[in-house]
């Protein structure tokens, strides 16, 4: 049977000399060695790194693995609708108002300690592009990231590092993420006021205190009891009074108050949980990491179509703790 010949090969039929296959095998060793070292080094940058990867721009990817379910994925990407009306229910708090023109209004405490640091934070590390990273351009997202004092969310021996553009530990093998990714993933979530949003991993309350800034329907989820119980009297003694926390599983959701027009992962799954893709609402948004923890973990945005089924959008490689809980089982 004849085969195909490459254009530019070499179709000399005579066989080649010992000494060039000595050559060539001698070649052909080095490049495999070289190859295997490359992908190491990687492997092992993208593993270790709490940074966006170089070149980090949004492209498609196919869906994330929704467990025990199958969907169908279509092209392009829904946003929510600017005006119109949200997917989920409004419910009534005691802190939340209107006023004569159906404005919400709801307390969002101010602490003028440190400002500096965080417009300069804004300013140099979330509004700025670089070659490492895009520039989060929304403004209410920007003047959130102002406001929230970030030092109260860090241990006290942390403090003087609490606005570096770097993650820190907050005990119990936990972080707080990095300035640039809370900012990013928060701009990906197309939070709008009135929106309820559900947070899994409370961690220091950092996060959700951000959230709180762009509507007052905030659900938050801490599977380390310790580490709920200090985020909650945080948040109480900062004034933050609509955010509502509590000590559960985040794989299980939050279902007495689905459903939720956005649901923030600040911790790495392997699949996306079931339970809480059910509580999204039609036309809302997941931002999730997905990978395990040594893999290289990506930044998923899903949206959830009328028709339940989902669209998908990988934007940049990330590192984060892992979710732990059921998500662990086999």
């Amino acid at each position: 049977m004849p085969g195909f010949i490459a254009q530019g090969a070499n179709t000399d039929s005579r066989p080649p000399s010992g000494r060039a296959c000595a050559r060539r095998a001698l070649l052909h060793r080095f490049a495999a060695a070289a190859l295997l070292v490359a992908l190491a080094a990687g492997i092992a940058w993208f593993s270790l790194s709490p940074f966006p990867a170089p070149n980090a721009h949004e492209f498609q990817s196919g869906s994330p693995v929704l467990k025990g379910e199958h969907t169908a994925s279509a092209p392009g990407v829904l946003s929510h609708p600017e005006n119109g009306p949200r997917a989920a229910s409004q419910p009534s708090s005691p802190h939340v108002s209107r006023d004569s023109a159906g404005k919400l209004a709801w307390p969002r405490p101010r602490n003028q300690e440190r400002q500096a640091e965080r417009d300069r934070m804004v300013d140099t590390q979330i509004a700025r592009g670089d070659p490492f990273r895009t520039a989060v351009g929304n403004a209410r997202v920007l003047e959130a990231m102002r406001a929230v004092p970030r030092h109260e969310f860090v241990p006290e021996h942390r403090r003087s590092s609490a606005y570096a553009d770097t993650p820190l530990p907050i005990g119990h093998g936990q972080t707080i993420s990095q300035p640039y990714i809370v900012a990013l993933m928060t701009e990906l979530l197309e939070v709008e006021p009135g929106d309820k949003v559900l947070e899994i991993g409370t961690g220091s309350g950092y996060q959700a205190a951000v959230l709180s800034e762009l509507t007052p329907w905030v659900y938050s989820i801490e599977i380390i009891e310790a580490l709920h119980r200090d985020a909650a009297a945080r948040l109480e003694r900062l004034g933050y009074k609509t955010i509502q926390t509590r000590a559960a599983d985040g794989y299980d959701g939050w279902a007495e108050q689905a459903l939720f027009d956005g649901i923030i992962v600040t911790c790495a799954a392997g699949h996306v949980p079931p339970p809480l893709w059910d509580q999204l609402a039609p036309s809302g948004r997941m931002v999730v990491p997905i990978g395990g923890p040594f893999d290289v973990q990506r930044l998923v945005v899903l949206t959830k179509l009328p028709d339940g089924s989902r669209q998908s959008r990988t934007v940049i490689p990330v590192a984060f703790v892992p979710m732990t809980g059921r998500i662990e089982s086999p």
